[in-house]
């Protein structure tokens, strides 16, 4: 009786399916993509530019030392302080000598209002920790948005985000700009 050998399983279609298999997992298969911070940097500076002189109550300066201590206007505060802080620096306050300068603008559909002359002044420590200055940054730019936000609700009816006439949305970027100045990292005191 003659034996019959084992039947072999065809292979020669195997690298086909397994490379079919393959495109199909890198096709479908989403990728989480790195979000950064959404900022317009300003122009360079002309070469004969002179410095600009800003007076010292429309600057908040914020302070960011080596142990992520912040400090507002030489005061330590916590991070959960500072979105409100902030808004309350960017809202104008009319007739308000500790406030920073407001002035009256014509802005298109918002008509005359009042806008602040604020800037922010942020400076971190060399070691200050990249969680505490993306914190920092986005409370700041949550302040913003928010002020945003109520304008756009008071004047318009509607959150800023639902806006879809970009007369109304660039008014109300220019009623609340982000006037944010960063300073080159530094060693500040680590208290």
């Amino acid at each position: 009786m003659a034996r019959r050998g084992t039947p072999e399983i065809n292979a020669g279609s195997m690298a086909d399916i397994a490379f079919l298999l393959l495109v199909f997992f890198l096709v479908t298969t989403t990728m989480d993509v790195d979000t950064g911070l959404i900022r317009r940097l300003p122009p360079p500076p002309e070469k004969d530019q002179k410095d600009i002189d800003i007076k010292e109550r429309n600057i908040l300066k914020i302070l960011v030392n080596s142990h992520d201590k912040i400090q507002l206007d030489g005061k330590g505060i916590d991070i959960s302080m500072l979105r409100a802080e902030a808004k309350d620096f960017f809202r104008p306050h009319p007739g308000d000598e500790s406030k920073p300068e407001v002035k009256t603008e014509v802005i298109g559909p918002l008509g005359e209002i009042y806008t602040s002359k604020g800037v922010i002044s942020l400076k971190n420590a060399r070691g200050t920790s990249y969680n505490m200055y993306i914190s920092i940054q986005n409370e700041l730019a949550a302040a913003v948005n928010e002020l945003r936000d109520e304008l756009s609700r008071s004047k318009f009816g509607k959150s800023y985000a639902d806006l879809t006439d970009e007369d109304q949305i660039k008014a109300v970027n220019k009623a609340y700009p982000m006037k944010i100045s960063e300073a080159e990292p530094e060693t500040i005191g680590g208290n």
